[in-house]
């Protein structure tokens, strides 16, 4: 009977999302409903929803704000743009989508999905409109390459919440990570388009020039505070794992901890801009702005979780599924893959999904391992009840019929390849 009112609980929030209600009043609201259906009190109702509130934030509200911080300095000093220029010369004209791929891991980690989407986006259609090549050519290496950074790598929303939750290392999530996006992305956003693209449109024009604007950071700066804060945390992860002198052991385990790598990088890239301490200021409060939103999302998601959580529904599900001989990493997989295609949202998804697999983790399911299961299951088949589905299709100007056949295959060959990369990963 619990699952039926917890369907009857996903419903509700389907409803909702497609009445275009704001999705963290939805979520509170289908939380709270929810618990009471299951027979909960109210006060233990109210009493979960903030314990989950907290207990999701309290971990990482100061990862996802340093993130944005980050991101917005990124973005604001042009490295982002630089990083594009350098790699574009680097790889030359007959290997441009690599290029693009590359662009896109790299401006993807310290970005949110939006706004390297949108940072990105004239770079791809002057690339295109320079070399001749059709734009989904150009555009789907970079959108596949945001797309996986978006599922698998801190310290992006959905798996840093995932982390929260499942107490999963982040440091080694982010590895496990590093190790699936690479291959997936290549597969999703280089060879992809290659079969879907007719060849005869992969002409080169001459004389293909793109303009550097002169005023941009050097090449050195920009990849360096491009990836400081991975570079910090994967430091912090292999000084922690490994024998090193005790004098500087503390060291590494400060680096290790998301929020300290983020602060000594936060910290490095203001001192290095050449604009000023306002200026750098007013970047980072433009920043945390712009996921306020997400970060009120994630705490409603959090509250449902604790609902499922502490009315036993996972605990269910757990017991439901034990007979089934099949591997928790999937099963994890396949519930956040249908409420994917349920609820449109990825970050919603994963979160509702959390609540029901998280008694599954154990010796054949890793926390590490679930975070990066949920992320690929949250990325599965996105379709007109997701806005990443409609940004592709107006920016791009595809029918409904040509967003299907590129971008929903593209998020789904991401979500299956990591599924079986993840399932590949835990055998070792």
């Amino acid at each position: 009977m619990s699952l039926f009112i917890v369907l009857a609980g996903i419903l509700l929030l389907f409803v909702m999302i497609i009445k275009k209600l704001n999705p963290m009043i939805a979520l509170l609201i289908t939380a709270i409903v929810t618990g009471l259906f299951l027979g909960m009190p109210a006060p233990k109702v109210m009493a979960s929803v903030s314990s989950g509130i907290g207990s999701t934030l309290g971990s990482m509200v100061m990862v996802l704000a340093l993130g944005a911080m980050m991101g917005k300095l990124i973005e604001d000093s042009g490295s982002a743009k630089k990083i594009v220029f350098i790699l574009i010369k680097l790889f030359g004209k007959r290997n441009i989508q690599w290029a693009v791929l590359l662009t896109g891991l790299l401006v993807g980690i310290p970005l949110f999905y939006n706004a390297g989407f949108v940072v990105l986006i004239p770079l791809v259609f002057a690339i295109a409109s320079a070399t001749g090549l059709p734009k989904l050519y150009i555009g789907i290496p970079m959108a596949a390459a945001l797309s996986v950074t978006h599922g698998f790598l801190p310290p992006h929303p959905g798996p840093v919440a995932l982390a929260a939750i499942f107490h999963a290392d982040i440091g080694k999530t982010l590895l496990y990570g590093l190790g699936l996006s690479i291959p997936i992305a290549i597969l999703a956003g280089v060879y992809f388009p290659r079969l879907i693209i007719r060849k005869d449109t992969l002409s080169i024009q001459n004389g293909y020039i793109l303009t550097e604007d002169v005023n941009l950071p050097s090449g050195l700066r920009s990849f360096s505070v491009a990836l400081l804060p991975v570079l910090l945390i994967i430091a912090g992860t292999i000084g922690t794992a490994v024998h090193v002198p005790q004098l500087v052991k503390p060291i590494f385990v400060f680096l290790s901890d998301p929020t300290a790598a983020l602060l000594v990088a936060v910290v490095i890239t203001i001192l290095v801009q050449e604009t000023g301490i306002a200026k750098t200021m007013e970047s980072c409060v433009e920043g945390v702005k712009s996921i306020a939103m997400i970060i009120l999302i994630i705490a409603a998601g959090g509250a449902f979780k604790q609902i499922l959580v502490d009315s036993g529904v996972g605990e269910t599900v757990k017991l439901l599924t034990a007979d089934l001989n099949l591997s928790p990493l999937f099963l994890a997989w396949l519930i956040t893959a249908s409420l994917r295609i349920t609820l449109g949202s990825a970050t919603v998804a994963a979160l509702t999904a959390s609540g029901i697999v998280l008694p599954l983790i154990g010796a054949n399911a890793p926390p590490e391992l679930m975070v990066l299961s949920v992320g690929a299951g949250s990325l599965m088949f996105s379709h007109v009840n997701d806005t990443g589905f409609w940004m592709f299709k107006e920016y791009f100007n595809l029918s409904l019929k040509e967003t299907f056949k590129t971008w929903t295959i593209m998020e789904s060959i991401v979500s299956v390849a990591g599924l079986l990369g993840v399932l590949l990963i835990n055998l070792f």
